[in-house]
Parts: C-alpha cells; sequence; structure tokens
C-alpha cells in the first residue's frame, strides 16, 4: 500500500483563498483590513526570509501588515514600550515577536508583554489556558495547522486513537488538547515513555514532534493511519523530517511529507489566526 500525500501547499492555498473572501468582507463591515505587526529584533537571515513571507501572505489575502525592525542591541523597556504601542493600536489586530531574540532580551517577558487577544502565536499564558479549558481563543499556528492537514484526508477524528510523540508547549501539548477537541482518544509520548514504538502503533492518527531525523520508522505505524510530520531536521543540507518517509508511506493510508507538508500551513494559521483577533477584537468593542 502506498500512502495518499497530504499536501500542505495545496490545502494551504485553500485555506488562504477562503481567508480572502473573510478578509474582503471584514473590510466591507469595518471600513478597514485586519492588520498583521511583525516585531524583527537584529538581522537573523533566516528571521528575515520569514517575516518576508509574512508581509507577502498578508498581501497575498488582503490584510495590512506592519513591520518594525528594532536593532540587536535595543534595551528590553524600549521592545516593551513598542509592544505596549502596538497594543493600544486600533488598526493592529495581531502582533508578532520573531523567534528567536537576542540573548539579553527575556523573551518570556517579552512575548506576556503582547496582548492575549492580539497574541497570534498562541503563546500567551491565557490563550494556553484557554485552550486547556476548550474556550474559542488563539490557537498556537503549527498545532491549528496539524489540525486542518488531517481535517483535508476526510476523515472522521471522533473515537480515534491518536497518538503525539513529543510535549513541547509550541507542538505536542496544544496538538494534544486539540486533537481531544476532536474527541480522539490522546496519548502524549515522550522521551521518558516505555515501549514508545508499540505505543506508537496503536495509533489512528500520528503526529510527530520531536526534532529526531526519521525517529519515526516504519515499523512505528499503523496500517492505514494518518502521519502527520511536524519535523525539520537540517543535515547535510537537507531537510529531513521525524519521519523515515520512504519507509512510513509504504504503511500510512495518509502522510505528509517534509517539507511541503506542515510548514506552508504555519503562515496560513497566522493569517488566519490575525482575522480571528480583528474579529473578536471588533466584536468585543
Amino acid at each position: 500500500m502506498q500512502a495518499t500525500i497530504i499536501n500542505g501547499k495545496i490545502v494551504s492555498e485553500q485555506l488562504r483563498a477562503q481567508l480572502k473572501i473573510k478578509a474582503e468582507e471584514f473590510e466591507k463591515e469595518n471600513k478597514r483590513k485586519p492588520g498583521l505587526a511583525v516585531v524583527l529584533v537584529g538581522a537573523d537571515p533566516a528571521s528575515q526570509v520569514y517575516v518576508r513571507n509574512k508581509i507577502a501572505g498578508c498581501e497575498q489575502i488582503g490584510m495590512n501588515s506592519f513591520a518594525h525592525y528594532p536593532d540587536a542591541d535595543i534595551k528590553e523597556e524600549a521592545l516593551l514600550e513598542l509592544i505596549d504601542k502596538l497594543n493600544a493600536d486600533k488598526n493592529v489586530d495581531g502582533i508578532l515577536v520573531q523567534l528567536p531574540l537576542p540573548k539579553h532580551l527575556n523573551e518570556r517577558r517579552i512575548l506576556s508583554r503582547v496582548l492575549s487577544c492580539k497574541d497570534v502565536d498562541g503563546f500567551h499564558v491565557e490563550n494556553a489556558g484557554s485552550l486547556m479549558l476548550g474556550e474559542n481563543c488563539l490557537v498556537a499556528c503549527t498545532p491549528a495547522g496539524v489540525i486542518e492537514l488531517i481535517k483535508s484526508t476526510g476523515i472522521e477524528m471522533a473515537g480515534k486513537q491518536a497518538v503525539v510523540i513529543g510535549r513541547s508547549n509550541i507542538v505536542g501539548k496544544p496538538v494534544a488538547l486539540l486533537l481531544l477537541q476532536q474527541h480522539c482518544t490522546v496519548t502524549i509520548c515522550h522521551s521518558k515513555t516505555q515501549n514508545l514504538a508499540q505505543v506508537a502503533k496503536t495509533a489512528d492518527i500520528l503526529v510527530a514532534a520531536i526534532g529526531k531525523k526519521e525517529f519515526v520508522t516504519g515499523d512505528m505505524v499503523k496500517p492505514g493511519a494518518v502521519v502527520i510530520d511536524v519535523g525539520i531536521n537540517r543535515h547535510d543540507g537537507k531537510l529531513y523530517g521525524d519521519v523515515n518517509f520512504a519507509e512510513a508511506s509504504l504503511v500510512a493510508g495518509y502522510i505528509t511529507p517534509v517539507p511541503g507538508g506542515v510548514g506552508p500551513m504555519t503562515i496560513t494559521m497566522l493569517l488566519s489566526n490575525t482575522l480571528k483577533a480583528a474579529e473578536l477584537n471588533t466584536r468585543s468593542k
């Protein structure tokens, strides 16, 4: 059996087409476009690429973008003042502080300064708590993208056995909570899990998010399972996922490639969060 490849680029473009329509409707109703502010401290080349892609995404679906480029040696208080100004700006619906930050800056303090209602990264403690409680909130972009990719297969998630390999605050934990909201029976595996390979093979939905090149082999995959590979591992100039694609694709029913799977979804879900924040903030006024 050869798995059906879940093409993140196609799913992403389909979602962006829907977001463009919603952004146009928002502009008609509110006489302004939704707005995303991106703050990039310093000149990290990889971060510059990410920021350019986010700005291009805003343009594609008809949203405003506001880019701020403080110097790498900016004082922490000055950066906090910038975030306060963006928090107060009615044209800014979402604020994203590009990571990583220079070492002299307190990352947690900086991210916590962003109002939870403008936290389009979904990292704020209030949004994390709301996700835990099952409330409507801004969800971390990569986990939200994972769920959309699973939905794109057309499978019924309710009642399925889901296994998440990885327990990070950014991916593993929120993905597990989102799967639980879809009424899956969820198991989280990590470095201390006993018989991890056996547990993984029970999964109807298997999400790998640990940052280890080709950790998940074919014999860890249940025949017909949906396999979502969140990993991005660079080795000898090439990108590898957390899943051995060649092996797993012979067993799984559906599988995401690396690159071209989860990656394209992250910025799309950021745009979705910005529009959602704009709608929620407008209703609350």
